[in-house]
């Protein structure tokens, strides 16, 4: 499940956390409607993403849909930070963030106050 994550944000910043498994209906409901709508009201976003102690992994098409959406709006991204202690999300976001035209940073997610500010910043 992803759900829109409330707080002290930027009007700019997509802030999501993943709990249990991500699917393609949470990006169908969630994800790309917020990504789009912030996209329609800003020139640039920001992404925050918390994959918290119960993330339990995603679907196959919750995958596809990450690709795409990251494909079709790359140069709308000005930062994106993605909290979490999973290690292999850790090194698929060191290894794709180099794809990636604008800064990309992985947190513990013991430092998760430290990633809000650092995409806010």
């Amino acid at each position: 499940m992803v759900e829109l994550i409330a707080g002290n944000m930027r009007a700019n910043v997509v802030a999501l956390a993943a709990h249990g498994k991500v699917t393609h209906s949470d990006y169908e409901r969630v994800v790309i409607p917020t990504v789009k709508e912030k996209i329609r009201l800003h020139d640039k976003i920001r992404f925050f993403f918390h994959l918290g102690e119960d993330f339990a992994g995603y679907s196959a098409e919750a995958i596809w849909d990450d690709a795409k959406i990251g494909l079709q709006h790359v140069m709308a991204f000005e930062k994106i930070a993605v909290v979490t202690n999973v290690v292999w999300v850790k090194e698929a976001v060191r290894i794709f963030g180099v794809f990636v035209p604008c800064p990309v940073k992985v947190f513990a997610n013991e430092d998760i106050s430290n990633a809000a500010a650092w995409v806010n910043k």
